[in-house]
């Protein structure tokens, strides 16, 4: 008797006959005893053309009423799921993500978890039904629906896997567990079998978009292990854990990590005075805009003007602007450039640490690709480089080809 959380993105639901089969797959699968709780997304491209039709009245994608408009795509797959199972003869229920006890606050379409109280879940587990819940959602504390951001369900997912303190959570996908790269960018990447929270938190935060990067903030938090597998076939994917049984010596790079949704902005001849900085910054992370590679530059020894240079998602580049030229307007900052053509490539490992030469190596690579770097930023277990985005391809092929071009993961 187990209990296990299994999640299934929007490919895996995209119709009705999808969903049988993974019903067909679960009830094959489950022994005596399990209970299973599903955390599903927006059937296919449903919430893209959720977004064309808000997009008919307005071009603001953001605020209280458009995550009321889009968690109805995750409302409509989990009744359909649920009906799936009932017109098998087996017991289901669909639970919104408020009926599910999933409490999140924040911003509109950047909500965080914060707590979940899976009372209702246990009691319909316990009166032996299936249990689908909307994911990607949450409930604030005054009963407003907020979404949770591209990939928000992995977060469900987890944090309900967590709170109810599951044997698993499996999040099922159109691919069978997380590569050395994305395979779209080099079709000779390789699976990886097992790999540190640590390390799939930093792949995911430097642009791996087979995990949310909350959703490995949250197996961390509950030390819930997280199976990454494909929706497809029964094959073994990879496995996200606390510590896992391979040698990171042997294997100093894990992966290779890219972002294509890069925008630089650099405020040119600020004062270099103290205070300066923080007024920049906490005016985007007031406007709820995050700042990722930072570079501070002296213009030269006998001047009191500094150069801030920093990359920001180009999803948030309009907001962005407008804090900036209130303060170009303000006199707060003399002037600003704007750069929405950039790309990040980085390497991670949890192995680098103290292995001399991976830096040189990296760089070597998009050195004799002809790939040019912009910006570095550094932590213990990776290094990204800022480059531009049409070199993109070339950079993560020239990197993996470096570091795995006789390895195995």
């Amino acid at each position: 008797m187990a209990l296990y959380v299994k999640k299934f993105g929007g490919s895996s639901v995209a119709t009705p006959e999808k969903m049988r089969n993974i019903a067909r797959r679960i009830l094959s699968e489950r022994q005596p005893g399990d209970q299973i709780v599903i955390v599903v997304s927006a059937m296919g491209d449903s919430t893209d053309d959720l977004l064309a039709l808000a997009s008919q009245v307005t071009k603001d994608h953001f605020g209280r009423e458009m995550d009321m408009l889009l968690t109805t795509g995750e409302q409509v797959s989990i009744a359909l799921m649920a009906l799936t199972f009932q017109a098998m003869g087996v017991p289901a229920i669909s639970l919104t993500a408020a009926q599910a006890g999933i409490i999140a606050e924040g911003a509109f379409s950047k909500a965080d978890i914060v707590d979940v109280r899976p009372d209702r879940v246990f009691r319909e587990l316990d009166a032996g039904k299936i249990v689908i819940v909307a994911g990607f959602q949450g409930v604030t504390s005054e009963g407003d629906v907020v979404t949770l951001g591209r990939g928000g369900s992995d977060t469900t997912a987890v944090a309900l896997a967590g709170a109810m303190k599951a044997d698993m959570c499996e999040i099922f996908t159109d691919v069978d567990g997380v590569y050395s790269a994305d395979p779209r960018y080099v079709p000779d990447a390789v699976k990886i079998d097992e790999i540190t929270n640590e390390e799939m938190l930093e792949m995911a935060r430097l642009g791996a978009g087979v995990m949310q990067p909350k959703s490995v903030e949250m197996g961390m938090r509950y030390h819930i292990p997280i199976h990454v597998r494909s929706t497809f076939t029964k094959e073994a994917g990879t496995i996200i854990r606390e510590e896992t049984t391979m040698n990171h010596t042997q294997f100093a790079v894990r992966g290779v990590a890219q972002d294509a949704h890069i925008a630089k902005i650099a405020v040119l001849g600020v004062p270099n005075v103290p205070g300066m900085a923080y007024s920049v910054f906490n005016a985007l992370a007031e406007n709820h805009v995050s700042v990722d590679m930072i570079v501070q530059s002296i213009r030269s020894a006998d001047t009191d003007k500094t150069d801030i240079i920093f990359t920001i998602d180009n999803n948030d580049l309009d907001e962005a602007k407008k804090v900036l030229e209130a303060l170009k307007q303000e006199g707060g900052v003399p002037d600003v450039i704007y750069s929405d053509d950039k790309a990040k490539v980085s390497i991670v490992g949890a192995g680098m640490l103290g292995a001399p030469g991976i830096a040189a190596r990296m760089f070597g690579a998009l050195g004799r690709s002809g790939v040019n770097i912009d910006i570095i930023s550094t932590s213990e277990i990776s290094i990204s480089c800022l480059i531009p985005r049409t070199d993109l391809t070339k950079a993560v092929q020239a990197i993996h080809k470096e570091f795995f071009g006789s390895e195995q993961a």
